[in-house]
């Protein structure tokens, strides 16, 4: 008798019946039986049930990270055991391709992903060395992730991993002499282009793609950082790709950056809504501060405020006065340098707010809203190789100052 002549015999519940036939199958040794994974292998995933899409992970000098790709949102558990962390993702399907993953980087020895029940994914990360762990979510798609902290007892290995993005273009490797300027403790900075590929970021009543005007002020930025302060800068993405939140302070994390820089262009309902203006990870003080994190999250507001019940336990490692201060010196020199060729350009100043691209950073760092391709005149500017050129030099100013007042303060 088949599973389905099984079911229909008794005339029990699908669930129900799924359980009682992988128990009669284990004790018959047809399966192995797990306390952490009891599900039916390969058994068909029940209807409504919301698939999980994707596991990967990051590893970086101070964490590694995982995260559970989603369709849609479910409600979830996680438990802490002595040498194991797990989650039960409720309501959820394992999609096929979705394997584990070997990680042996001194805090994760192996990430486990498996069928637990009918409609229960569990995900287990055995832990090699942890003092302390984060777990919080995104939206649009839904993710899960979760942060291991603790001391690790190995280097973690470039093999295992790569990052393609993060790879500067051989031309881009050519570097001019500093000159007089000494970068001091600064050696490597991050430049983030917001959004790209299927993401488009803001579009203007005309046409005109965040992504493609913060990717051409991003390239020429990490450029003029190499040529004129003589600091290596890496670009989370240096073609029109795609790349998830979670993943662009991870890479500036991985490639042990001194700053990271966040490149993006704003929108807004209002069209008359116009100007430069300079974030850093903090709570949101305004409801404008917080529609525009939504908007850059990818999420609604309901979604940003409970990102900010959680946002001070996620900031445990941030730089917060460092991005501040970083923060005005790159908002000061962006509106000064923007000024000597569109003299009417406002200054909206230092704002702060809870975007997800600037979670988990360890360094400070930065997302700087360039102008309004919402407003006809800052859209005009924003397509001008010529603003894109003085945005890029008045960041690249900013970044200078910062780094000569760092100097000034510890000699």
């Amino acid at each position: 008798m088949n599973r389905r002549e099984f079911v229909k015999y008794l005339g029990l519940s699908a669930p129900y019946c799924q359980w009682l036939a992988y128990r009669m199958l284990a004790a018959q040794g047809a399966l192995a039986f797990s306390p952490l994974f009891a599900g039916e292998a390969g058994a068909a995933p029940l209807p409504g049930l919301i698939p999980v899409t994707e596991l990967k992970h990051w590893s970086t000098p101070d964490y590694t990270r995982v995260s559970i790709a989603l369709d849609k949102e479910v409600r979830f558990e996680h438990h802490k055991l002595p040498n194991r962390l797990y989650l039960d993702l409720d309501g959820a399907h394992l999609k096929p391709g979705v394997k584990d993953i070997a990680i042996g980087d001194g805090l994760l020895k192996t990430v486990r992903i498996a069928q637990y029940s009918a409609s229960t994914v569990r995900v287990v990360l055995d832990l090699d060395s942890i003092k302390d762990y984060k777990v919080f979510t995104f939206s649009e798609p839904f993710r899960i992730i979760i942060d291991v902290k603790g001391d690790r007892r190995q280097e973690i290995s470039s093999s295992k991993e790569v990052i393609e993005t993060a790879q500067p273009e051989p031309k881009a490797l050519e570097r001019s002499k500093p000159g007089k300027f000494k970068p001091g403790r600064i050696r490597r900075i991050v430049i983030d282009p917001g959004h790209g590929g299927h993401d488009p970021g803001a579009v203007s009543p005309y046409g005109t793609r965040e992504k493609d005007i913060v990717l051409q002020i991003g390239l020429n930025l990490a450029q003029k950082i190499r040529h004129e302060l003589g600091i290596d800068a890496v670009m989370t993405r240096s073609t029109d790709v795609f790349l998830e939140l979670q993943e662009r302070t991870a890479i500036a994390n991985k490639v042990g950056a001194d700053l990271f820089v966040s490149i993006h262009a704003n929108a807004s309902l209002n069209r008359a809504a116009n100007g430069i203006e300079t974030y850093y990870l903090n709570l949101a003080k305004t409801e404008k501060a917080a529609q525009l994190a939504a908007k850059e999250n990818g999420t609604t507001l309901e979604k940003v405020s409970m990102l900010q019940a959680v946002l001070f336990d996620l900031m445990a490692n941030y730089k917060l006065n460092d991005s501040a201060h970083l923060a005005d010196e790159v908002q000061k020199a962006l509106y000064k340098k923007a000024q000597t060729g569109y003299p009417s350009v406002k200054n909206l100043g230092v704002k702060q707010g809870p975007f997800y691209v600037l979670v988990g950073a360890t360094m400070p760092s930065i997302l700087v809203e360039t102008a309004f391709l919402s407003h006809e005149k800052d859209e005009q500017m924003l397509k001008d190789p010529g603003y894109q050129d003085l945005t890029a030099d008045g960041i690249l100013s900013g970044i200078r100052g910062y780094i000569t007042s760092l100097s000034k303060i510890h000699g």
